[in-house]
């Protein structure tokens, strides 16, 4: 996603610009570290935010605009994501 918003707002040919890869470096980081591990749902069905509010909004920015071009690029990742988005959180006691 965060490579589909750089291409059309930044003009990276294939390379993410330095603002873009920070985001993504970001979201990596705070994936490694969510208590949910691989059963954590979507951000939006999440009950713990964990990107700090600034993020939060660029993410926001990034997912708003490169989601609904998901489903021409990547529409098994995309059909994916809609049904992750579907799914409960996990209850505390069973994360990871």
């Amino acid at each position: 996603m965060v490579r589909i918003y750089c291409r059309r707002h930044h003009g990276g040919g294939g390379d993410l610009c330095a603002s873009c890869a920070e985001l993504l470096e970001y979201a990596r980081q705070r994936l490694q570290r969510c208590p949910y591990g691989e059963q954590k749902p979507t951000c939006a069905r999440c009950p713990i935010h964990c990107y700090k509010p600034s993020q939060r909004e660029r993410a926001r920015a990034v997912m708003r605009f490169a989601g609904p071009r998901m489903l021409w690029r990547h529409p098994v990742l995309a059909i994916r994501h809609l049904l992750d988005g579907r799914r409960k959180p996990p209850p505390p006691g069973q994360s990871k």
